[in-house]
């Protein structure tokens, strides 16, 4: 007899498939569905296979969009096989039900989602043989094998997919007729959720906050002698800053009876040793914001590039992961990983470390702090850097360098700090001498930038090598003549805007923009993680931007009119993170088999009757204030004008329509007079780069420039290229409720 083994995607079904000899040996076969060898048939699904049926499979009255038939309460669910993939679903389906499979391993994804993927194949195909589970953090031919040699029986994982199947059938209640009653109450297309809309109103409240902040001028006073910055310090609380400049002149214009220059008496020197440490490893948030705020990336790209990390080049391990810690089982695997990525910049630092013994520290080795996944580290698989792509490369250097310098003694420094004090006011100053790089050697370039800013707050930054020898010089009692006394300003600065880095980070964390600060609801959020989870997160940012309720201005989130107007219209509980820390608490707990999938699903139901009603009896209005006069060429009705992520788009205003027309897309060409990113415009042969400076060029003198350059680009590569720079990122072929939202026209 044999076993069947079912993957999440054909990249790993092919590297399980030959770690249990299922290729290139005696009997086995090769088809486009599946692999087969003596003991194991590995097959495949593509994303999701099955899902959740439409509205329309529940009764024929769900087929149009209707008001009057919310909301959509199924008795029963139905699965349905998702159309683009049926093929692979019926060949999985065919493996299935062998009379020489004896049992069923599920292989996909360790998670919420990974299980609900398998689980909803095996319910739909009915089913009825002994199911396993391999549940690993890396597709490494290593954690493949020692996986194989641990299954866990299947009934160990039934709790996880109560919880997700639960979680999946809340969002289809609550979004599916939310989003119905929206569009149909106002006829536009406005969709909402509890995870997206809290998102939206989080932007919206900092713009809020931007649009009220009254900017003051605050001042500082910096004297200078021997070389070395003093900073004032107000004695009462310690800030650097005061608001009245009055205050700062009668120190400035004082002078000492003789009229002499003012002199700095020296009150106390500290010198002490101190030592940072590293930062914790990687979890998919903390990448995705750091990866945004260095090189740009979208919280989606950076996905995607750890996906392909994960699984095409197997160098990096599971990317969806909540963790920043490691567990005690892992430390006697860390010095093969060391080995592993002991190549190019990281080859002597990783040669150092791996010769010597690591410890289980409790800052980044923690049982209790990892849940399904551990944090992103390399894997035991050699890497070739030149096989990775630049995106790919910058990723990776990101988490080896967490990972070296995790693994790295601590920085070591001597602070010196400084007290004078003049006409009874007090002065500081400071600097930093690094001892031991340690750690930040590996981290970045210079071990010295992490020490530019002063250590005292509102002192002005210092050199640490051009003031250490001045500041060692200074003793306790001394006087010092003042050679300049300035006094400088600012103003204060209202909260950024979102990035899509920062936002994540907010996502993760968003007590701050509760309501009501109940201690349990914090908690809550605290423990489940925020707003939607690692995996979600990114796609949830690129439905804000596809459904057009908010856009990027360079790198800043702005949100429009029509995602202003939505918040306006939406119940206010859908708005509030609260309602995601009620969900997630009690879907963990379904997890663990301490709460009823049953008694969660009636409350959802009772609380979705209550949400369409009051969308029902709402008297607010909603209208259109970026309507053109283009009319769309398949209906006639006046077009929007939208902003999207890669560029302006006309949308046919009639949601049964759903025209789109490009009008211009974003790209990487450099305006040669300004060397801004330019957009193009045009169609055809009128095709033209236009630049904010004004510059305009059409694509045929571009493509001439570009070969008298050197830097020759032919039609086919340019058309190449900006079918590139229009796609979205990559993604799988299906996501959870991909097929089942296609109606929800956004």
């Amino acid at each position: 007899m044999k076993h069947l083994v079912i993957a999440e995607k054909p990249s790993v079904a092919r590297d399980i498939a030959r770690v249990l000899g299922c290729a290139g040996k005696d009997g086995a076969r090769r088809s486009a569905s599946y692999i087969e060898g003596k003991e194991y048939v590995v097959t495949w699904a593509l994303g999701h296979l099955v899902t959740l049926a439409d509205p329309e499979e529940y009764g024929i009255q769900y087929k149009t969009w209707n008001l009057d038939t919310l909301p959509m309460l199924p008795e029963q669910w139905k699965l349905v096989v998702i159309k683009q993939t049926s093929k692979q679903y019926q060949a999985v389906k065919e493996q299935i039900f062998r009379r020489d499979v004896s049992d069923i391993i599920i292989a996909t994804d360790a998670g919420r989602e990974g299980e609900l993927v398998a689980r909803w194949i095996l319910e739909k195909c009915g089913n009825r043989k002994p199911v396993k589970r391999l549940w690993i953090s890396s597709v490494t031919d290593k954690a493949i094998r020692e996986g194989f040699a641990h299954l866990k029986p299947g009934k160990d994982y039934e709790n996880l997919y109560h919880a997700a199947t639960a979680r999946a059938e809340a969002d289809w209640l609550v979004g599916i007729n939310a989003t119905r009653a929206l569009t149909c109450k106002y006829n536009a297309q406005l969709s909402c959720g509890r995870v997206q809309t809290p998102t939206l109103a989080m932007i919206a409240a900092r713009e809020d906050e931007i649009k009220n902040f009254t900017p003051q001028t605050y001042y500082g006073l910096k004297a200078v002698s021997r070389g070395v910055s003093f900073a004032w310090m107000d004695q009462k609380n310690g800030s650097g800053r005061t608001f009245s400049r009055s205050r700062l002149e009668k120190i400035c214009h004082g002078e000492s009876q003789e009229g002499q220059k003012q002199s700095l008496l020296i009150t106390e020197v500290n010198k002490k040793k101190k030592k940072t440490f590293s930062p914790a490893l990687f979890d998919l948030t903390a990448l995705q914001q750091e990866a945004n705020h260095r090189y740009g990336f979208s919280a989606k790209e950076t996905l995607n590039i750890m996906q392909r990390l994960y699984e095409n080049h197997k160098i990096l391990t599971y990317p969806r992961t909540d963790s920043r810690y490691l567990t005690t089982d892992m430390v006697g695997t860390l010095k093969e990983r060391l080995n592993a990525c002991a190549v190019g910049p990281y080859r002597k630092a990783a040669a150092r470390l791996a010769m010597r013994e690591i410890r289980a520290d409790r800052s980044f080795v923690d049982n209790a702090k990892v849940s399904d996944h551990h944090a992103i580290i390399p894997t035991e698989q050699f890497v070739q850097l030149d096989a990775l792509s630049n995106e790919e490369r910058r990723i990776y250097d990101m988490v080896v360098r967490r990972f070296l310098s995790v693994l790295s003694p601590a920085c070591e420094y001597e602070e010196t700090s400084i007290t004078a004090s003049l006409n009874g006011e007090t002065f500081r100053a400071g600097g930093k001498v690094i001892l031991v790089p340690g750690w930040r050697e590996i981290s970045s370039s210079s071990p010295e930038e992490d020490f530019e800013e002063d250590s005292f707050a509102g002192s002005p930054s210092a050199d640490p090598d051009s003031t250490s020898s001045a500041l060692s010089e200074l003793k306790t009692g001394m006087k010092i003549p003042v050679s300049s006394l300035t006094i400088t300003e600012g103003k204060t600065s209202p909260p950024a805007r979102f990035t899509e880095g920062t936002l994540i980070a907010a996502m993760e964390n968003p007590v701050k923009y509760l309501e009501h600060k109940d201690k349990k609801i914090t908690r809550t959020l605290g423990e489940t993680g925020g707003l939607g989870t690692v995996a979600t997160r990114a796609d949830i940012i690129e439905k804000l931007f596809g459904s057009f309720l908010m856009e990027k201005k360079g790198a800043q989130i702005h949100i429009t009119s029509k995602g202003r107007q939505l918040l306006s219209l939406v119940p206010s509980d859908l708005k509030s993170p609260e309602l995601t820390a009620r969900w997630e608490l009690r879907l963990k707990a379904i997890a663990r088999g301490t709460e009823s999938e049953k008694k969660f699903m009636d409350e959802i139901t009772g609380y979705t009757k209550g949400l369409i009603q009051e969308i029902k009896d709402s008297d607010r209005k909603f209208r259109h204030d970026n309507l053109t006069r283009h009319k769309c060429p398949q209906c006639g009705k006046f077009m929007l004008e939208v902003n999207g992520k890669h560029g302006r788009m006309l949308v046919c205003q009639d949601r049964e329509c759903n025209y789109r027309e490009t009008i211009s897309r974003k790209t990487n060409a450099r305006c040669p007079v300004c060397h801004k990113k330019m957009e193009m415009v045009g169609k055809g042969d009128a095709q033209r780069f236009v630049c904010s400076c004004g510059y305009k060029e059409k694509l045929s003198a571009f493509q001439e420039r570009k070969k008298k350059e050197g830097k020759g680009a032919n039609k086919k590569d340019v058309a190449a290229y900006m079918k590139k720079q229009a796609k979205e990122a990559a993604q799988p072929v299906n996501n959870a409720f991909a097929d089942a939202l296609k109606n929800i026209k956004l």
